[in-house]
């Protein structure tokens, strides 16, 4: 069984953290049912947000009783000391709990210090003393930042997108906080869906023995891939790198993420379903991405007002606008009759 260490936080696990995001679209029981599973074949880091909606009731739900034997992240969006207390303080209601492992500062466009007037870290600071969290982390989508939280010495854990699609700046990070003895957790391991062979992502990901993957979860078969890697993970063998290999050959550029932090658009539009479009409907099954349902949120992009909104809130720099005219474009191609 293939084990991480979260840096100096002593955290240690198996190399499959559960990714809470996905369950706030499942109902409570199937939620729980997952959950349980998951806790049962060996998943003890589980990591959710206040911004996830009931994610974090499902998680108090479930982890009642076997708290002491999991470790679990949350996050805070709150700008200010006092929306920081007011998340704690309904994080911690809803698991069911009376401490977060680790509690993160969930993507902030500036890197929370000491002093910065702010009273983010201040207040998480006060929290750790009240044990009402252990370990300070914080998420992030900007290199900038991350570096700078890093180079800070104040946080524990970064969360950061990280996959076998990410760029030689995304490993920079990845070994600044191996030799800062800082844990690094990797969401989107599957770039948001891009990556469908998952044990080519696990394989990648393996190599980075500080490295914690969490995978987000919303079906059972999907679990169980997961789980089928804790005694038996997969080696990168050439067949895995030649998958790999044509991936990034095919992905590797100016696509979008889907991470949502465009939105929401003054005109309604899906940017974070639209943007991606081309890549899903040739990575996913074609049906799903057809009916009208699909139809309709690629036709909204035609209400489009060049604001500029999304690509200034882009954390990746993307020529969001562009992005959706060229997916739009092409879309209407292939109803059309476009072979792909």
């Amino acid at each position: 069984m293939a084990q991480v260490t979260l840096g100096k936080t002593g955290i240690t696990v198996n190399k499959n953290g559960f990714g809470a995001l996905p369950i706030q679209r499942i109902s409570q029981q199937d939620a729980v049912y997952l959950l349980h599973k998951a806790f049962e074949h060996g998943i003890r880091f589980f990591d959710t947000a206040r911004g996830y909606t009931n994610s974090e009731e499902k998680l108090g739900v479930a982890l009642k009783g076997i708290r002491k034997q999991v470790f679990v992240a949350t996050k805070t969006p709150s700008k200010t000391a006092e929306g920081f207390w007011k998340d704690l303080e309904t994080s911690l209601h809803l698991l069911q709990t009376d401490y977060i492992d680790i509690y993160q500062f969930h993507n902030p466009d500036f890197c929370p210090k000491p002093g910065d007037g702010s009273g983010l870290y201040e207040a998480m600071l006060e929290a750790q003393a009240q044990g009402k969290i252990r370990f300070i982390g914080i998420t992030n989508h900007r290199l900038a930042v991350a570096h700078e939280a890093i180079a800070s010495g104040l946080y524990a854990t970064l969360q950061f997108p990280f996959s076998y699609l990410s760029t030689a700046k995304e490993l920079e990070l990845v070994e600044a906080c191996a030799q800062q003895k800082m844990g690094f957790i990797a969401m989107k391991a599957l770039a948001g869906g891009l990556i469908n062979n998952s044990a080519a992502a696990y394989a990648y990901l393996a190599q980075f023995e500080h490295v914690l993957p969490i995978w987000g979860v919303q079906r059972e078969r999907e679990l169980d891939e997961f789980l089928s890697y804790i005694d038996q993970p997969p080696v990168l063998t050439g067949e895995l790198q030649s998958v790999i290999d044509k991936d990034r050959q095919e992905l590797i550029g100016s696509f979008c993420r889907g991470c949502g932090y465009c939105m929401p658009c003054p005109v309604g539009i899906e940017i974070n379903s639209c943007a991606r479009m081309s890549l899903m409907i040739r990575r996913a099954p074609q049906a799903a991405q057809l009916t009208e349902k699909a139809q309709a949120m690629m036709q909204k992009i035609e209400d489009c007002l060049h604001c500029g909104k999304c690509k200034a809130k882009c954390p990746y720099g993307l020529d969001t606008p562009k992005l959706l005219e060229e997916n739009y474009q092409d879309y209407r191609e292939i109803l059309a009759g476009k072979v792909i």
